[in-house]
């Protein structure tokens, strides 16, 4: 393999978002290797594909990343661009997440016409997320809510409140949307006291194969070691509780302000309806990220975590959940 090189691949998915964080990508590596002609290629995944489905019912395993994975592997892209909350937890041992720039805002967030809280929302309210990690907490809520099952890029989801008026609100990530300079949108932010975010939610990972040196010393020039840190953590417990991002469970992992050098992990798993709910924290020291992610892990289970979470799986495998 050649240890120079003037042309460099991203790969990226083709959504707005997708593109903006990959021209994001794109623009730290020109600055990292001015001498390097930098492209952004667009990689249509089964996730972009299949629209009329709900994403738990069709797995989450590597639906936004597979086909990027193969690019990478057949040596037709140098890196790949992703939401690190669609990266599975297990990677082919051919690629790894070699950098993550600094991550962007964790929380979610709710976009309604009128109103600034959820107590402005009517009683029975048409609130949609194809989320059931929102949901679940949701429903705990606002116990009253009509939850909608929806899919589609954040301008379809934003339309169906703000044009439409299919719906009466919509959750999405705050990260999102301030990407796409859609920051105006947001009515209220959900804290994490709140609603827990999605594991690796608000960060952006760039793939790269394990064997490719080159590539890594460019990358990792412009990574975030608190990043990595949190969203390493979180994806431990992610691993030993098998729950991707479709799995009604939630971590969130962050250096505290006040002690930089210790790193808090919030987590929970939950019920479909929120009724049966685990929710625990835990801190250790931010260089004992793994450990401190296989702890919470062990506390989770421990706990009962693993029960609620296949009765969460086989309840939702006999709902018949629309999208629209």
């Amino acid at each position: 393999m050649r240890l120079s090189r003037t042309h460099f691949v991203v790969g990226t998915r083709g959504s707005k978002l997708a593109l903006e964080q990959a021209n994001y990508v794109a623009a730290l590596i020109k600055n990292t290797r001015k001498n390097l002609e930098v492209e952004v290629k667009v990689i249509k995944t089964s996730g972009d594909k299949i629209q009329d489905v709900a994403l738990a019912k069709i797995g989450g395993k590597g639906l936004f990343t597979k086909e990027l994975d193969k690019e990478l592997l057949d040596y037709h892209i140098d890196v790949a661009v992703h939401s690190m909350k669609d990266v599975p937890a297990e990677l082919d041992e051919r690629l790894m997440i070699g950098s993550m720039p600094l991550r962007e805002d964790v929380r979610d967030c709710v976009v309604m016409r009128e109103g600034s809280s959820l107590d402005d929302l009517k009683e029975g309210a048409r609130v949609g997320t194809g989320s059931l990690r929102r949901r679940a907490q949701l429903k705990r809520l606002r116990p009253d809510l009509e939850l909608v099952n929806i899919r589609g890029n954040i301008n379809t989801r934003l339309a169906k409140v703000l044009e439409t008026k299919e719906l009466d609100a919509v959750v999405l990530a705050a990260a999102g949307l301030n990407r796409l300079n859609l920051k105006d949108k947001i009515s209220f932010y959900l804290n994490p006291e709140q609603m827990i975010s999605a594991i690796g939610q608000g960060a952006i990972g760039i793939v790269c194969r394990t064997e490719d040196f080159y590539t890594q010393d460019i990358i990792s020039e412009f990574s975030s070691k608190s990043t990595f840190n949190a969203v390493m953590a979180e994806r431990e417990i992610m691993k030993k509780l098998e729950g991707g991002c479709q799995a009604p469970m939630g971590v969130f992992a962050r250096e505290l302000p006040t002690q930089p050098k210790m790193l808090r992990i919030d987590a929970f798993v939950s019920s479909l309806d929120g009724s049966k709910r685990i929710k625990l924290e835990h801190s250790d020291l931010a260089q004992n990220y793994e450990e401190c992610g296989k702890h919470m892990a062990d506390m989770l289970l421990d706990a009962g975590a693993q029960e609620i979470l296949y009765a969460a799986s086989k309840e939702y495998e006999t709902q018949d959940d629309h999208v629209e």
